[in-house]
Order: structure tokens, then C-alpha cells, then sequence
């Protein structure tokens, strides 16, 4: 969300249309995250698991919605989804892992790298690099499918969440 903010304020100045989409962008984002945090307070233990299958679910009807040519419903669902992920590593009130603040983690991993040198924790840096790793990855792959089969990729993200919500069940 944090080139979304930009666009939002560039946009603001230039009294431009990238705003309003920016600010919808940002606020269904928002939303998700508060749909999120509020199923995974109202199952408790099996948070992970739920949270993923709700993300899964987002995704398919993005997916299904894509299929049918309702492009709005279908990228105001994925943003939904990308908030409410945020919810999976949620502890009491404050997000454990933030899936989607990649500039922390990169901040994160520097600071502990710093800390390394310095003779701190060897791998306390390994979390975040390991974190920021996996968006790249996931972006190559993610960006890959789209040039390959397009939008219906989406199914391939929401089979993954349900994969990964009946992973985090078993755990």
C-alpha cells in the first residue's frame, strides 16, 4: 500500500482520477485487514487456518469474477485478500509478521544484520530476509502466471491459500 499512498498523494496535487482509485485501493485494503483480524479473534485457536481460508476464498471469487469479466468485484477482492493475509501471524492485537510490509522487513533485516557484525545473534537477521525472499519469489511466480494464462492464475493463489490453511490446521 505504500505505492498506493504515493499515488494518492501525487494524484491529490494533480487533481488527478489516480486518487480516488489510490484512496478505494487503500481503504478495501484496510477493510480486509479489519475482516481479517475479526474472523481470527472469532475462531481463536485455529486462526491460521481460517484466516487462510477466507483469504482462499477471496481469491477464488476474484478468480471466478475475473472469469466472467466483473473486474471491479475481482480486484477489490484480491485487495481484500492481501489484507486480510496480514491477519494469519495476528497475536492479541498487533501482527506478529506483517506478510505484506516488505519495507519493515527490509529494515528489520538490516537492523539485525548491524547487531550480527556487532556480535549479536548470528541469524536474527535470516527471519526477514527469508520474509522479503518470499515476496520476490512469489512476485517472479505471480507475475510469471499472469504472462502465461493471465487473471485465471488467481485459481492457482486461492488452491495454494486452501493448501496452506489445511497445512496450518495439522500444525
Amino acid at each position: 500500500m505504500s505505492g498506493n499512498s504515493t499515488r494518492l498523494g501525487v494524484g491529490l496535487i494533480e487533481r488527478s482520477y489516480d486518487a480516488a482509485i489510490a484512496g478505494a485501493l487503500i481503504a478495501t485494503f484496510v477493510v480486509g485487514v479489519i475482516i481479517g483480524s475479526l474472523t481470527g479473534r472469532f475462531v481463536g485457536l485455529h486462526r491460521r487456518s481460517v484466516v487462510l481460508i477466507l483469504v482462499a476464498a477471496l481469491l477464488a471469487v476474484a478468480a471466478a469474477c475475473s472469469a466472467i469479466g466483473a473486474m471491479p468485484i475481482a480486484f477489490g477482492a484480491m485487495v481484500l485478500a492481501m489484507g486480510a493475509e496480514n491477519s494469519v501471524f495476528e497475536q492479541g492485537d498487533d501482527v506478529h509478521i506483517g506478510l505484506t510490509y516488505m519495507t519493515g522487513a527490509l529494515v528489520k533485516f538490516g537492523q539485525r544484520a548491524a547487531a550480527t557484525l556487532l556480535g549479536g545473534d548470528r541469524f536474527a537477521w535470516a527471519p526477514y530476509i527469508l520474509l522479503w525472499s518470499g515476496l520476490v519469489v512469489g512476485a517472479v511466480a505471480g507475475a510469471a502466471t499472469h504472462q502465461w494464462i493471465g487473471l485465471e492464475g488467481l485459481w492457482i493463489a486461492a488452491a495454494s491459500a486452501g493448501t496452506f490453511a489445511i497445512i496450518a490446521r495439522r500444525i
